[in-house]
């Protein structure tokens, strides 16, 4: 699913797809382009399994194909959301385009197009994509925003004349972004999944849309006319189901993986993660136990579960910091951990959870207070894009020289505490950026004692050293533990 730009509708019209699908009796997967967490995880729920990744930049083109072919053979359609424009990239060649992965899956394009306010144009838009890149495979259109019966009369009759593609389906115009109202917007885009009032009851919605405005079985059989079908895809190493949940039996039961736990907080406020991820720590033996800090009855903790290291991924931690804040029990055991050397790796989000306080509208909530900052938000973003880094000092986590890839999205600021800072003892930066903004100076990665708190988000195909070194430093604060009991 492509656009000519962001917010065409795209989205929308993957969700209604995989519903519908689904309604068809298949098993649909999906996956995302670009940096995304917030749409990955409405496509994750919409399809009934995760939604991966296939952004060149972040996972490498090179993890491309293998990513894509192991993850889509158990599935019987795969649907790809792409981002931005269709040919929008890093540089003019259009690098890490929508384009250039749909070439590289060798994977029919369907054109989502916003068509407010044009009739005749829309086929010169459409024509332009095709003269642009005839190598394109370019399988359908999607019109959104249709006006009425009349204006989508002309819009057909124009593009078929003037391109002969075929007009796969018409969205009527409708009030929210890309074009369904049901889909509710704020600062980062949609309103999160998991924090939608009404989240089933949208996915549900945009499926019943799309059924009925799409030609759902000329979409089939778009995806049919794939060139990967009939083994022009290579084939990928991949464990098969049954040896995968053998696999994961064993690590539950502490068999692989030295028996190593690696905590991570999900819920409303920490939500940003990439399925890969967790899976590359589950793979290299690692046991994961998901817990949540929120208070109240909504499976908050007063103590901190026994892990050997603990992974905070981004999310909305402003939205949900008082509850975060009154759980001052929860609060208390992690600094206590911290200062026990128990390993942190904090993203985004996370490294908000780990400063002094917050300050939202005059007030000023405690946080952990592990980082001696405090946390302010700006009403535009503070960055916004792909970044990379390299490892600059001494880490629990990452080699000195590791270049990281990954990206920023944020609207928070760190502001010092007095004099502390990363010239304060024991607190330093670790990551220079060679691409981004970071947390000040073109620096970022906070280390204090076993933390590793940054506002680069990672990808764990696209920086492998990430997963290794969080089961290394789990390992190793475990392996202390147990020589301090037996001495």
């Amino acid at each position: 699913m492509a656009g000519l730009k962001g917010g065409s509708g795209k989205t929308t019209l993957s969700l209604g797809l995989l519903g519908a699908f689904r309604q068809r009796g298949l098993r649909p997967l999906a996956f995302k382009k670009g940096p995304d967490y917030i749409d990955a995880a409405w496509l994750a729920a919409a399809s009934g399994a995760p939604c991966y990744n296939l952004d060149p930049f972040l996972i490498g083109e090179e993890n491309i194909l293998p990513s894509f072919t192991c993850r889509a053979a158990g599935a019987d359609i795969s649907l790809i959301e792409g981002n931005r424009g269709i040919f929008d990239g890093m540089d003019l060649q259009g690098s890490q385009s929508t384009a250039r992965l749909s070439k590289m899956l060798a994977a029919p394009v369907v054109l989502v197009m916003d068509v407010s306010k044009m009739t005749r144009t829309a086929a010169a838009l459409v024509l332009g994509i095709m003269k642009f890149d005839p190598s394109l495979a370019l399988g359908g259109v999607v019109l959104n925003r249709v006006a009425g019966a009349r204006h989508e009369a002309m819009l057909r009759d124009a593009i078929k004349t003037y391109t002969g593609v075929t007009v796969l389906g018409a969205i009527p115009a409708i009030r929210g972004r890309g074009g369904a109202g049901m889909l509710s917007e704020r600062h980062m885009g949609l309103m999160a999944y998991q924090e939608h009032p009404e989240a089933r009851g949208a996915v549900d919605e945009a499926a019943g849309l799309i059924a009925k405005c799409v030609d759902v079985e000329g979409v089939l059989g778009v995806a049919r006319q794939a060139a990967g079908i009939g083994g022009a895809l290579p084939s990928a190493k991949c464990l098969p189901p049954a040896k995968r949940r053998r696999a994961k039996e064993k690590i539950k039961k502490g068999v692989a993986g030295g028996g190593v736990v690696i905590g991570v907080l999900r819920d409303e406020a920490f939500q940003f993660y990439y399925p890969e991820n967790l899976e590359a720590l589950e793979a290299l033996g690692a046991r994961l136990a998901v817990f949540s800090p929120l208070s109240g009855d909504r499976g908050g903790l007063g103590s901190l579960p026994d892990v050997d290291a603990l992974y905070i991924g981004g999310g909305f931690p402003e939205t949900h910091a008082a509850a975060l804040s009154s759980n001052e029990a929860f609060l208390r055991a992690l600094k206590a951990r911290v200062e026990q050397g128990l390993p942190v790796y904090a993203e985004c989000g996370g490294l908000m959870y780990l400063a002094s306080h917050m300050e939202l509208d005059g007030s000023k909530l405690p946080m952990t207070g592990i980082l001696p900052f405090s946390i302010t938000l700006e009403k535009k973003p503070v960055a916004h894009g792909y970044s990379i880094a390299r490892v600059c000092s001494d880490n629990a986590f990452y080699p000195a020289g590791t270049v990281i890839r990954g990206h920023e999205f944020h609207y928070s600021r760190l502001t010092r505490l007095g004099d502390a800072g990363p010239d304060a003892p024991g607190v330093r930066f670790a990551l220079k950026m060679e691409r981004g903004t970071g947390i000040e100076d073109g620096m970022d990665g906070l280390v204090y004692k076993n933390v590793f708190a940054t506002y680069t988000h990672t990808h764990a195909l696209g920086t492998p050293e990430w997963a290794r070194g969080m089961l290394a430093a789990a390992k190793n604060f475990r392996k202390k533990g147990a020589s301090a009991a037996r001495s």
